[in-house]
């Protein structure tokens, strides 16, 4: 199959949703079908050379406002894929128009137009201007009604997009829970011994490590973090892996300013070392150092965080916080220990107990061999994805009309949004 994936965020784009799409066109490329990754024209200096990856990366993109259906256009007469994928995530379009969210539908207008299917790294709604309102979810809702698939990556977005689809009674896509797995190969520099890596960053025999991995924002509990560390003992150690914030949302700025001057407020930064923006290797070494993987985020463990696969493909015990949702394959003392959150106290006494009990450490890391095997190789759409996305497209739901919307119904979205941003 020929394949266009489309991405706001791409390497050397400091990113998860970035990252993800990099996997995925190498996982894909690696069976043997033909990508194209479409990416913003800021990425053309970092990819001129074409032999680099055994895909094209087309750095075409302006910006995410109405112009860039013409070039999203333009890609799909180059690449001629059989099925567009979109990889969504607000912040990664720099949001102020939703043009992106009415692709589908304006592709499915076109001239023999390939299926598009949208991947929701999440469902947060975007900015778009002040008292946007309710308009900021509906955006949102559109993508997904006017995709022809639709993959969600945790248990919460899944249950959400079919609530939304059991609301209206326009027949819904095809959706499919798919996790996003690891960015982050278990994949240290040669030669690595933890013990000597352990002692090149300042740690010792008795030091009780932990990670947390990933940017700094409001969503992940930094400050939680940072005070649960206060109270423990001082042979606890906070190992910060990776830049402080990413590319595509750099509000979280002033959320790291902050999570910097309470680490001084609480007089522990000798205890907190951060290795910044590294290669993968070096992360992977970083997390295989850790003796447990400490993610307090403030809504509840999940699938869409790629710092927990990064955290259960490396085998580290993991401490986090209570999910939003059942999320049957969580076992609460068997493969991880689980806190409520924004709760400081219970964090720290977790992590405590795993520092006093290493065959509580040693079951939760083996316990998670099920989780793990679970999110293994789904970096990409599984086979049954691609079946169903084949089948589709025989039976002809890639009509005029589109599965969900009529062209009245999207037309009158535009209208909606573009009177909304004139008054």
């Amino acid at each position: 199959m020929r394949i266009l994936l489309i991405s706001g965020e791409y390497p050397p784009m400091r990113g998860g949703v970035g990252d993800y799409t990099r996997e995925m066109a190498r996982a894909l490329a690696a069976q043997g079908h033909g990508v194209s990754v479409l990416v913003p024209v800021s990425l053309a200096d970092a990819h001129r050379d074409e032999s680099v990856e055994p895909w094209r990366v087309l750095p075409h993109v302006r910006d995410w406002r109405w112009g860039c259906w013409r070039q999203v256009l333009s890609a799909i007469r180059d690449a001629e894929p059989d099925v567009v994928n979109i990889q969504y995530q607000a912040a990664a379009y720099d949001m102020r128009v939703p043009a992106v969210n009415f692709l589908p539908w304006r592709v499915r207008h076109t001239l023999r137009a390939p299926p598009v299917v949208t991947t929701f790294h999440d469902l947060k709604p975007p900015y778009l201007f002040p008292k946007a309102g309710p308009l900021r979810a509906w955006v949102v809702q559109q993508l997904a009604r006017r995709s022809g698939a639709v993959v969600g990556t945790n248990a919460e977005d899944m249950a959400a997009a079919e609530r939304w689809f059991r609301a209206r009674s326009d027949a819904a896509p095809f959706v499919h829970r798919i996790p996003i797995g690891s960015n982050i190969p278990v994949a240290p520099p040669p030669n690595f011994d933890r013990g000597a890596w352990r002692a090149r960053l300042g740690y010792g025999e008795t030091d009780f490590v932990w990670a947390y991995f990933g940017f700094l924002n409001e969503s992940k509990g930094g400050e939680t973090l940072l005070r649960a560390l206060a109270g423990a003992p001082d042979t606890h150690r906070l190992l910060m892996i990776g830049g402080r914030i990413g590319t595509s949302d750099p509000t979280n700025r002033a959320y790291a300013a902050r999570v910097e001057a309470l680490m001084g407020g609480l007089d522990i930064v000798d205890r907190v070392q951060w290795t910044g923006y590294v290669p993968a290797d070096q992360v992977s070494a970083a997390l295989l150092c850790a003796d447990a993987v400490v993610l307090p985020y403030r809504d509840g463990i999940s699938f869409r965080r790629g710092s927990l696969h990064a955290a259960l493909a490396h085998g580290r015990p993991i401490v986090s916080t209570t999910p939003a949702v059942t999320i049957p394959e969580l076992d609460e003392g068997g493969n991880c220990l689980l806190v409520p959150p924004e709760d400081p106290l219970a964090l720290r006494r977790a992590a405590e107990t795993l520092a006093s009990d290493p065959a509580l450490r040693r079951r939760v890391a083996k316990g998670q061999g099920h989780w793990r095997s679970s999110s293994r190789g789904s970096i990409l759409p599984g086979e049954p994805s691609t079946r169903s996305l084949r089948r589709w497209r025989r039976q002809g739901r890639c009509d005029d009309e589109g599965p969900s919307a009529s062209r009245n119904q999207a037309k009158d979205g535009c209208r909606r949004f573009r009177r909304c941003t004139a008054e």
